[in-house]
């Protein structure tokens, strides 16, 4: 057996390592579990797995069109976002192709580029940030697919209105802009995209969200794509007829309904972010403020020699050498407890 020349550069992901009893704040999950509302429709559905899903996912494109103003056309469901991201490289990325995006970024949009036989170009952040205009710099004729997470993750920076809405009118009809908003729920800051709104002057755009990360169903596997009916008639293509599981569709239908559940992650997310500002204020660490779930911070430590102490005393974090920095950490916001019980390790890690 001969692999394809392609495969030969893909790294296989790797995921944030578990240690049995430690409090896992290494892969931006929501501490508070997950909503109630979508535990309860989960067991309202469980004697009907036998049956196949519905491919369509008609129930849940018609209630998420009905939340974010948009026709069900503009929907595309996925096994997660990640699964999308297969379906867009699946239709517009072959050999003699490119797909452009930032370092520093998720990996995920490379594997899915070079996967289906295209490369992928890197653009300079600007202090951990995307840098739009580095990415217009290195766009060419072969350019098909631009992929910008914002929030970013593993940084947490966001690009503006002002910023995405003058890169959009930069960019040929003919590339696709692909928005990742996995933690736009989280976001707070009002120069923030409303990236909905983008639609009404743009075609070539794709909206990526996610059940994961707010409404706590990452084991579930089920996301979303938001994009032109021809963009999502396109994405249609390449994907399988039962990609999303019918438990997976009937939390995500309870799910929309726990608003209650959705205001106390936001609180618990927001009152955790400020305690941990502080406490890396007063410990003079550097750190980056941050949209989502998530905080970037510099240890002053090699990062693998943190991730191991902290695992060793029950607490798993991100280490981050990808972003150039090998002292560079990311923690999940958790409770405040578990926030508190990282604080109190990492004022205690060596050399502190």
């Amino acid at each position: 057996m001969k692999l394809r020349k392609n495969l030969e550069q893909i790294k296989p992901y790797i995921a944030g390592k578990l240690k049995e009893g430690a409090i896992k704040l290494a892969s931006n999950e929501n501490p508070s579990g997950s909503s109630p509302k979508a535990i309860e429709s989960i067991r309202e559905f469980l004697d009907k797995v036998y049956l196949y899903p519905d491919s369509r996912c008609a129930e849940l494109k018609t209630k998420l069109a009905r939340k974010c103003g948009i026709s069900e056309e503009m929907l595309i469901l996925g096994n997660g976002s990640d699964e999308i991201l297969l379906f867009i490289a699946g239709a517009y990325i072959e050999q003699g192709r490119n797909a452009v995006t930032s370092e520093a970024t998720f990996s995920e949009y490379t594997f899915a580029t070079i996967l289906f036989g295209g490369s992928m170009k890197y653009a300079k952040m600007t202090d951990l940030r995307y840098d739009l205009d580095n990415l217009l710099r290195i766009i060419d004729e072969n350019t098909q697919v631009i992929f910008i997470a914002n929030p970013n993750n593993p940084t947490g920076t966001y690009v503006t209105q002002s910023e995405l809405t003058h890169f959009m009118g930069n960019i040929p009809d003919y590339m696709l802009v692909v928005i990742d908003e996995a933690y736009v729920e989280y976001v707070k800051e009002s120069d923030f995209p409303d990236t909905l709104s983008l639609f009404q002057q743009y075609n070539n755009l794709l909206i990526l969200r996610t059940f994961s990360k707010l409404y706590g169903l990452a084991g579930l596997r089920i996301g979303y794509g938001i994009g032109s009916p021809q963009v999502i008639g396109d994405l249609h293509k390449t994907k399988e007829p039962f990609n999303v599981n019918a438990v997976a569709q009937a939390a995500a239908l309870g799910a929309l309904d726990d608003h209650e559940f959705v205001e106390k992650t936001l609180k618990i997310n927001q009152a955790g972010k400020e305690y941990l500002y502080r406490e890396f204020d007063a410990m003079n660490l550097q750190y980056w403020k941050s949209a989502a779930n998530f905080i970037l911070v510099r240890t002053g430590m090699d990062c693998m020699k943190v991730f191991n102490i902290l695992m060793d005393q029950g607490v798993t974090i991100r280490p981050l050498p990808v972003c150039g920095y090998t002292d560079t950490i990311r923690v999940t916001i958790g409770t405040m407890e578990q926030n508190e019980l990282f604080i109190r390790l990492l004022k205690d890690l060596p050399g502190k």
